[in-house]
């Protein structure tokens, strides 16, 4: 707390004359005079607060107003110094008198007025990182085995000294911080370490920031899962799985296709996709994709647009944890063939890294995730992480067309870019030109008159396989996966 041009008050006075019209009481610790000022300390943010509101409500013998100001700051130095070992023992007995043995308690609501303590005159503010820090230290020496801890009307305003509690007390199961000053639920991320069952928090700032008591619960408990009670009332027993022993990740697996022929067929397709995706012009994607089809673009809900790599991808990514406007998610859902290809043509050039592919397949869809780089724009040369949900169904005699098309992009690992674009990818091979028979030739030759296009390209009209382009026989669009 600061008072401007206060060095010219008596101390007793000015103290004083706040404390009169403070709506709350208060200790100023630390009292001193710098340069015209004079200011001192206050240990919770609602007292200093109250005394802001004070401000230029007295009036000095010049006729001057007194004005208070607040500045949010650490505790001073001298206070986190560690405790005298008189004091410390003192507040190690203190706390043996409130220890229940047979429960396994221990009760620390408002210490700070024990007349033990108070007669000894120390003032145990648990919210001063010297004096938690001593509670955790007597915790761990005499009784690590503690199972209920109550902190409660401690005017505790963050959590971070007692996180310390996660490997000090690691048998903890219950804890009070009711009736103290935690403004955030953060602050209970610290403690997530604890496993807890019970947990009192009633009488805090946090609770009225929940639209209602479901919200209330369900923050909560992501934070300590397997809690069973919150403020004294039962929750609903969680389902929680159990580890018995410490497991390592196992490696991750190749690509899975649960047939050799589906294998042939999805590979095929693959390289066919991304030749055309990669080639710089991907309108020939057309052909890929149903009439009805659908895509969608996401990226991580946790990169800031504003400041992530992927703001070109942004725009159009449809990450329903972030969009909450329903039109807004109807919007970014592309629909049709010729909508779906007019975005993929708008997002950056790249170049796949098909070596470094991973495929997953089940009955209708099958996933492939790797990497990828763009080759221009602002990002160029950048390598990005893709997973791809494709859903197809039967084209023609052996090709597949796209019907749900899902692509999430992010920013790939320093391990991901390592190993990106390390392999060389394996040349496609070039299907064999079938030979046709003398009444076929004769075919080929008017359709080309007729048509004027050259041999080559209506000879692939009338193949049974022909990559991106249309097939007359049927009319459908679709991508060969065959030889």
């Amino acid at each position: 707390m600061i008072i401007p041009y206060g060095r010219k008050y008596d101390k007793k006075w000015l103290l004083t004359a706040l404390q009169n019209l403070c709506s709350v009481p208060f200790t100023p610790v630390q009292y001193q005079i710098e340069g015209h000022k004079a200011q001192f300390y206050l240990e919770d943010a609602c007292t200093a607060n109250a005394l802001c509101r004070v401000s230029r409500q007295i009036t000095d013998t010049e006729g001057y107003k007194v004005i208070v100001l607040m500045n949010p700051c650490p505790p001073p130095a001298i206070l986190n110094t560690q405790l005298k070992p008189e004091d410390m023992e003192h507040l190690k007995q203190c706390m043996a008198k409130r220890f229940d043995g047979s429960q396994r308690a221990l009760d620390l609501n408002n210490i700070r007025t024990d007349p033990d303590l108070v007669s000894q005159n120390i003032r145990a503010i648990l919210s001063r990182k010297t004096f938690m820090d001593a509670v955790v230290k007597i915790i761990e020496e005499n009784i690590p085995e503690l199972v209920c801890l109550n902190l409660s009307n401690n005017k505790l305003y963050k959590l971070e000294d007692v996180a310390d509690l996660i490997s000090k007390a690691p048998h903890l199961k219950i804890l009070n911080l009711s009736h103290n000053e935690l403004k955030s639920e953060k602050e209970l991320d610290r403690l997530k370490g604890l496993k807890l069952v019970e947990l009192w928090l009633d009488r805090n700032p946090l609770c009225d920031q929940f639209k209602d008591q479901r919200t209330y619960i369900s923050a909560i408990r992501e934070r300590f899962p397997r809690l069973l009670k919150l403020d004294g009332h039962d929750l609903t027993p969680p389902i929680v799985f159990e580890v018995v022993a410490p497991t390592t990740t196992p490696p991750c697996k190749g690509s899975y296709f649960g047939s050799e022929e589906i294998k042939v067929l999805i590979l095929h397709f693959l390289q066919q996709y991304y030749s055309v995706y990669d080639s710089g012009n991907r309108q020939p994607l057309l052909d890929a994709y149903h009439d009805g089809a659908s895509f969608s673009l996401s990226l991580p809900s946790s990169q800031n647009p504003n400041r992530c790599s992927l703001r070109e991808y942004h725009k159009d990514s449809r990450n329903i944890k972030r969009l909450k406007d329903p039109s807004t998610r109807f919007r970014l859902l592309k629909h049709t063939r010729l909508n779906v290809v007019a975005l993929l043509n708008e997002l950056p050039k790249t170049q796949h890294d098909t070596a470094s592919f991973n495929v997953d397949t089940t009955l209708l869809s099958f996933t492939v995730s790797g990497m990828f780089k763009e080759v221009d724009g602002k990002s160029q040369d950048a390598v990005r992480a893709f997973s791809r949900v494709f859903i197809a169904v039967p084209a023609g005699i052996s090709g597949l067309c796209v019907v749900n098309d899902e692509l999430f992009v992010r920013i790939a690992t320093t391990e991901e870019i390592q190993h990106a674009f390390a392999a060389s990818a394996p040349t496609p091979s070039s299907s064999p030109v079938p030979t046709l028979t003398a009444p076929q030739q004769e075919m080929l030759s008017a359709f080309s008159l007729k048509s004027g296009m050259n041999l080559e390209w209506s000879q692939n009209c009338f193949s049974p396989v022909a990559p991106c382009s249309r097939r007359l026989a049927t009319g459908r669009y679709y991508l060969s996966t065959s030889h």
